[in-house]
């Protein structure tokens, strides 16, 4: 594996990671205002698979993650 492809892959992680942050503040701003539980569940649903993608990457980049900590 190169730095370019750890470079690409810690960038996605990081984009991951600033999703999911987003996507849980904002079901809670919609927990707070009543939304439907079909809205909750789509941001949910959508929270699970990002964190899924999170998880691949990071069993695919080895122990590159390992390493960088």
């Amino acid at each position: 594996m190169n730095v370019t492809r750890f470079e690409h892959q810690f960038r996605e992680v990081d984009d991951l990671l600033l999703s999911l942050k987003g996507l849980v503040l904002v079901r809670a701003l919609l927990t707070e205002r009543g939304a439907s539980a079909a809205e909750l569940r789509e941001h949910s649903d959508e929270i699970e698979r990002l964190r899924a993608r999170l998880a691949a990457l990071v069993r695919e980049g080895g122990g590159a993650y390992s390493a960088a900590a």
